[in-house]
């Protein structure tokens, strides 16, 4: 089912990740205008935190509810949801 992977905090992240979208297309036109290293380089960090903070958000909804339901009733046996917990866990 295409929609079984949509969660609450999706269209949030979404929203972030435009945000971060059009942050990064003005750095961009920042570097043309000559900008200094230092106002480049705060903006490309604060576009670096935005898509952080919503990779972090995604994963910390896939546990609080994926894995959450996995491990209390789900088909998913015990070592499936760990093995997926441990998968996802590197991207923190």
């Amino acid at each position: 089912m295409a929609n079984e992977h949509v969660h609450e905090t999706h269209p949030e992240i979404v929203k972030r990740l435009r945000r971060a979208e059009g942050h990064l297309h003005r750095v961009i036109e920042m570097f043309g205008e000559g900008r200094s290293c230092l106002d480049l380089a705060q903006q490309l960090h604060a576009v670096e935190k935005a898509i952080g903070e919503a990779k972090r958000t995604l994963i910390h909804d896939h546990v609080d509810h994926c894995l959450d339901a996995a491990a209390n009733g789900s088909a998913k046996s015990t070592k499936g949801v760990l093995a997926e917990f441990k998968a996802i866990s590197k991207y923190l």
